[in-house]
């Protein structure tokens, strides 16, 4: 007997069969299939082979791989009964119930009294699967790994792509080749973590960002994750995402986090398309439209505040076109620096005698709406709160510290309630429209709880300050997924203002994140995090490729540098609608010394692409830079923004350093532009608009 479900639309297929009431397989997932498929005789035609030294029926690769069918690979549930005893589930059909586009599958052994739920859907906007397993058992279990539904990718696609990094250099990929055995990373930092984004996509040898299969997954939560990409001995290959090892206890339900994934048949920008589009328009909720213009103030004083000050530095960002102020770390308590007060969440008096209104209703007249920083889950052994309360603290008293301080235990009901109260009363009683929340450590033990009261806190909070939006900083890019981004509007992509650096954070980072969540700041002249002087044309329109905004002491600016931040802020100001709604295309460049992008409209009637050079090129001139997503029979109006940057060195005349372009999408795509010289470390920007 065989069961079959088939989610689809016009993009992918995701055919299940359950094979004798088993737990059901991804027998096929790749391009739609065509209306009338015989879904039966696919499954069937999906069974392997049995040969010599095999037992004598291949386990099956299901949406949770069971030991009890003597599965040979990393099983998707690892539990153990009430007195440790490991326990092997062998699960048959229960029942279904299907929605407009997506179905709840329920499997049960009654002998162990213990059930698995998959909830599939298929969003019909973006397609992107979300995938979802719940174990509910009537006795009290430990469970060490529950796999999200776990996924097959053909043998076809013989590589990965993994994400990696490390402070201020987030989103690091690295390309590698499917081989037999187990690729896992477990990662058991407590929070997503600047090395351990959790995503991956497999493809093939030939997959760029315009052309090839690409199967891409993201695990959308915000605590340790654990990732398996495995080929078995047999051959067959399946990826699983859950919670990391051991962040699971004892209970009797459990659930995974959603597990998103896609197939795009048009590269890995397909892919990445429906990643940045869900996440603007599904999983981001009230964000501020217009997306203001952001200033920070942290790399300008840092924790030395001073009314004067900060009203003087408002002022000039205010001029330079900002939108937003936001105080940064050194507000609260007494801290004068890393050592002290977090968790004393009480204005400075020292600092800020008659409370932070003086500095709010200023920054108002300005024009701008007031933020604030927090770092709620974190506290120092030098603070009032620490002294009162020790045993609030997460993990053993002789830990490592992290950045001088501690973490707060999460789980906690008496901790949630005391920061609500009082992160609430300064909400209550100052004009604050934005948050930065930070999260400046790792965490000294694995467990989901934490995630899960942090996950509790801002649900309170923005249902108590709808108003108020949030964005998600944890020493930069260290907690950044889909499960923060349904309770934040902004992300802070990494700490480091070095524009270079920004330039391939953010092209990396474009695979799943769209523009209107990725901040993206004007830094230094001589940046903070990575010691290298930087033009202002370069930093400038390095932040105008995402959610823009400042962060140095604007005084620091020459009346020139001002000039120009002031006409690319207000160009940015000029397209943020449009822009702020489009798809980021990553462009497929000959020259590994380019790194570029094109961010199209939803129409298609317009876009933008920004070429960036990152260093000397090893041929002389400029390769043609081939554009994407272009209607090939229409036809487009070319312009350089900035074509006035051409230097002295650029001594020819190609047509649009001097003037614009028309020419029709197939040449664009085809032959691509040929652009003037430049000397690295600079860009161009290039606006297209359909005739």
């Amino acid at each position: 007997m065989i069961r079959t479900w088939h989610l689809q639309d016009d993009r992918q297929s995701l055919v299940l069969a359950s094979f004798d009431n088993r737990l059901p397989e991804a027998v096929y997932w790749g391009p739609a299939l065509p209306t009338g498929e015989n879904l039966e005789t696919l499954s069937a035609a999906a069974l392997a082979d049995v040969a010599a030294g095999m037992v004598d029926r291949n386990a099956g690769l299901s949406l949770c791989p069971e030991a009890s069918e003597s599965f040979p690979g990393q099983t998707g549930l690892t539990a153990r009964d009430r007195a440790g005893a490991p326990l092997m589930p062998s699960c048959r059909f229960e029942s279904e119930a299907t929605s407009e586009h997506g179905l709840t599958l329920v499997f049960a052994d009654k002998s162990l009294d213990l059930s698995l739920v998959f909830d599939l859907v298929l969003t019909p906007e973006t397609s992107l699967l979300k995938l979802q397993t719940r174990l509910e058992c009537a006795d009290e279990i430990t469970v060490d790994w529950l796999a999200a539904p776990v996924l097959p990718v053909p043998a076809h696609t013989d590589e990965m792509i993994e994400f990696s990094g490390r402070w201020c250099a987030e989103f690091l990929t690295r390309r590698l080749p499917f081989a037999p055995g187990a690729r896992v990373r477990d990662n058991r930092t407590g929070r997503t973590d600047h090395a351990h984004f959790p995503g991956l996509i497999v493809c093939g040898a030939g997959t760029s960002n315009t052309v090839g299969e690409a199967f891409a997954f993201h695990y959308g939560w915000s605590g340790g994750h654990k990732m398996v990409a495995e080929e078995l001995a047999d051959g067959r290959r399946q990826v699983q995402f859950g919670h990391a090892t051991a962040s699971l206890a004892s209970g009797r339900h459990f659930v995974s986090a959603p597990l998103y994934a896609t197939y795009s048949d048009t590269g890995f920008n397909g892919a990445a398309v429906r990643f940045q589009r869900h996440a603007r328009d599904h999983v981001v909720h009230g964000a501020r439209m217009p997306r203001p213009v952001h200033y920070n103030c942290w790399e300008a004083v840092y924790f030395k505040h001073d009314l004067e000050e900060l009203k003087a530095i408002a002022c000039r960002a205010a001029d330079l076109g900002a939108e937003r102020f936001v105080l940064d770390d050194g507000w609260f308590g007494r801290r004068d620096d890393d050592t002290s007060s977090l968790g004393d969440w009480v204005i400075d008096k020292r600092k800020y005698p008659d409370g932070l209104t003086p500095l709010i209703d200023h920054i108002k007249v300005l024009g701008m709406e007031f933020g604030i920083w927090f770092e709620p889950e974190m506290v120092n052994e030098d603070s009032d709160l620490y002294r009162a309360h020790p045993d609030w603290v997460l993990g053993h008293a002789d830990q490592i510290r992290g950045r001088q301080q501690l973490v707060l235990d999460m789980s906690r009901q008496e901790v949630r309630d005391y920061l609500y109260a009082h992160i609430a009363d300064v909400l209550q009683n100052n004009d604050i429209g934005y948050i930065k929340w930070d999260h400046n450590r790792i965490l000294p033990v694995v467990d989901a709880r934490q995630a899960e009261g942090y996950y509790e806190l801002v649900d309170r909070l923005r249902a108590d300050f709808p108003g108020v939006e949030i964005e998600s900083c944890s020493s930069g890019g260290g907690r950044i997924d889909f499960g923060v981004l349904e309770r934040t509007h902004r992300v802070w992509l990494s700490d480091s203002n070095d524009a270079l650096e920004r330039q391939r954070i953010q092209h990396d980072a474009a695979l799943f994140l769209p523009a209107s969540v990725t901040g993206s700041h004007v830094g230094p002249r001589h940046c903070h995090t990575s010691g290298r002087t930087l033009d202002i044309r370069l930093r400038a329109w390095t932040a105008a490729q995402r959610h823009m905004g400042f962060e140095m002491d604007p005084r620091e600016l020459t009346e020139d540098e001002a000039a120009i931040l002031r006409e690319v802020t207000s160009w940015w100001k000029a397209n943020r609608d449009w822009m702020m709604q489009a798809d980021i295309l990553r462009l497929d460049s000959t020259d590994p010394a380019v790194i570029a992008e094109q961010q199209l409209s939803r129409d298609g009637g317009q876009f933008v692409a920004f070429a960036a050079l990152t260093r000397p090129s090893d041929q002389i001139l400029p390769r043609p830079l081939r554009l994407t997503g272009l209607d090939p029979q229409a036809r487009y109006r070319i312009s350089v923004v900035n074509r006035d940057e051409a230097p002295r060195l650029s001594r020819g005349a190609p047509l649009l350093k001097t003037q614009d372009l028309e020419a029709s999408g197939q040449y664009l795509m085809s032959h691509g532009l040929t652009l003037p010289w430049r000397f690295p470390e600079t860009l161009w920007v290039v606006e297209g608009k359909r005739i």
